[in-house]
């Protein structure tokens, strides 16, 4: 009898952390995996795919624009036809943002980014679940260290992260009996590109990035941190020091967490 492969969903899987996750899980269960890559760009996802298959991985590669519920729900379907099953459901995809809010003149891409981060989470966690309590699977969210601190200049960013932490904390006391279990994930600034592409005060894509990269966790560390969360079934991931601090100052000394939350910011982005 050929085992069955563990089947793992990564959105948002065609750069940055996603795709190192998916390059991790591929080195780490080989032949024993089932891969769903899914993202808007399908060349890059073919690129990942290719690595992941190198390590003898089942790959299927999905064009899924997580901002679509149509598209999210279609993502599970496909799943489900090629694999029977889903093991794994890790909620990566998301955009940036960066704009003080009074530089904002129209508020439509606040709604897009809304639909992105927290939208597309929900809708591929609603078509996921029925197949994931039948495996007693994993939900991975990844947030962001400016879900649980608001940061100047992310009003936007931040409100799409604290509304994915309010979600997935409700669910998970609502499945906990169920076998399923959900991880929050954590990330501070990691060495990405994705605020480059996140929105600007117009709408566009920033073309920079507004915070201080000095010390930018690797991208394959934030990956390696996030599998583990998963594979331990922890409840939390925060993955630096200062934001396992921050989250405490915060209920003690709000004001001082502001400040510090000031000082991530270059000088050139901060509210006059």
């Amino acid at each position: 009898m050929i085992e069955r492969h563990k089947v793992i969903i990564i959105t948002g899987a065609s750069d940055g952390i996603g795709a190192e996750i998916a390059r991790q899980l591929a080195q780490k269960y080989g032949v024993k995996l089932g891969l769903v890559l899914a993202a808007r760009n399908q060349d890059a996802l073919m690129e990942v795919s290719a690595e992941c298959k190198a390590f003898g991985s089942a790959c299927l590669v999905v064009k899924t624009d997580v901002g679509s519920e149509a598209e999210c729900r279609r993502l599970i379907r496909a799943t489900i036809e090629n694999f029977g099953s889903i093991d794994g459901l890790i909620n990566n995809a998301g955009k940036s943002a960066q704009a003080l809010f009074s530089d904002v003149e129209n508020l439509g891409w606040y709604q897009e980014l809304m639909r992105i981060n927290f939208w597309g989470s929900v809708w591929c966690t609603h078509a996921a679940l029925p197949f994931l309590k039948q495996t007693r699977g994993n939900i991975v969210a990844v947030s962001s260290l400016a879900g649980l601190v608001g940061v100047p200049g992310r009003t936007a960013y931040s409100a799409s992260k604290f509304a994915m932490n309010g979600f997935f904390e409700s669910l998970c006391s609502e499945i906990s009996e169920t076998g399923v279990h959900i991880t929050l994930a954590y990330p501070g600034v990691v060495a990405t590109r994705i605020r480059y592409h996140g929105y600007n005060a117009a709408g566009n894509p920033a073309g920079s990035s507004g915070l201080k990269e000095d010390n930018a966790m690797p991208v394959a560390e934030c990956a390696r941190l996030i599998i583990e969360g998963m594979e331990k079934n922890k409840r939390e991931v925060v993955m630096t020091g200062k934001g396992k601090l921050a989250r405490w100052l915060k209920l003690i000394v709000p004001g001082l967490v502001e400040k510090l939350a000031m000082t991530a910011l270059k000088k050139e982005v901060r509210p006059h």
